[in-house]
């Protein structure tokens, strides 16, 4: 015969509910959707879905804390140090930032810029290096270096613009900006080309070979609506990009030279093509966005 036990209720179990992921971030903050870059048209290319490039990190030391930095992808081979970032984006949103000098004082101050992907992580950060004389007296055709720094502050794209007269009646004198990754080694050029109406440049390799196109409206105004730039074949007949002005809203527009740009470009594309389609992004800015004092 078995003996009689009693079974006495123990502690109740401690439950662990499952916490959320540390990337968690729900719906991502900087994600534009199909519907912000020209709905309808052929050769859009969509914003890929969130990633293992997708996932939010913490600020890096030393920068602004708000907006999270995206993570450094493993670099392709043969990749320009801190090009890896642009390996697995197709698109890039570009801020200038609000100078309060400029808006008190009318005084041009360097241009500063946060560089994002899609999803509104920073990839990089872009500063104008000019002295006042030549800002304020050159105005948008003025010479400049913009460095491009990525997380830790390291330099890995730098721009140069030569002086050059902005006028579309003197042909033998057109803009240029040259495109250097990593900084002292050139790996493009944006050249613009003579054309009586259009606005038309082409994008060089290192060699100094035509690759790509741009052409621009005849018409260079933003007041209202945004303005596109398109990337093509040599031919013109395939379109593989598009650099978009965006609208800022009425205020900003008016009172400020703070401008919004879009970049598209396929996601297989070199990622030096890429950096140089920042570099023409940038001269168009200031070529035909740049107020004039």
């Amino acid at each position: 015969m078995k003996p009689f036990q009693i079974h006495l209720p123990g502690p109740p179990r401690h439950i662990v509910y499952p916490k959320h992921q540390a990337g968690h971030i729900g719906k991502q903050a900087g994600h534009l959707g199909s519907q912000a870059f020209y709905p309808g048209r052929q050769h859009d290319y969509l914003v890929p879905p969130a990633g293992t490039a997708g996932i939010p990190v913490q600020n890096q030391p030393g920068r602004p804390a708000g907006v999270p930095w995206m993570p450094a992808p493993p670099p392709p081979l043969n990749c320009p140090p801190g090009l890896e970032y642009l390996s697995q984006i197709d698109m890039i949103l570009i801020h200038q930032q609000i100078e309060l000098l400029e808006v008190l004082f009318s005084f041009e101050s360097s241009n500063v810029y946060e560089i994002k992907n899609s999803f509104g992580q920073r990839i990089y950060f872009a500063a104008e290096d000019t002295n006042f004389c030549i800002r304020n007296c050159c105005g948008r055709s003025r010479p400049f270096t913009l460095r491009i720094t990525d997380n830790v502050g390291r330099e890995v794209i730098t721009l140069e613009r030569p002086l050059r007269c902005n006028c579309c009646c003197c042909p033998c004198c057109l803009q240029e900006i040259e495109i250097q990754a990593p900084p002292g080694v050139p790996v493009g050029y944006v050249t613009q080309n003579w054309h009586p109406c259009l606005t038309k440049f082409t994008i060089k390799n290192q060699k100094r070979e035509d690759v790509l196109k741009i052409s621009g409206p005849c018409i260079m105004c933003s007041c209202i609506a945004g303005v596109d730039f398109e990337i093509t074949s040599l031919d013109e007949q395939i379109v593989v990009g598009r650099i978009s002005k965006h609208w800022s809203g009425f205020l900003r527009e008016a009172f400020t030279d703070a401008d919004n740009f879009g970049i598209q470009f396929p996601r297989d594309l070199d990622v030096k093509m890429k950096a140089v389609m920042i570099g023409a992004c940038f001269l168009i800015d200031y070529m035909f966005f740049e107020r004039t004092r």
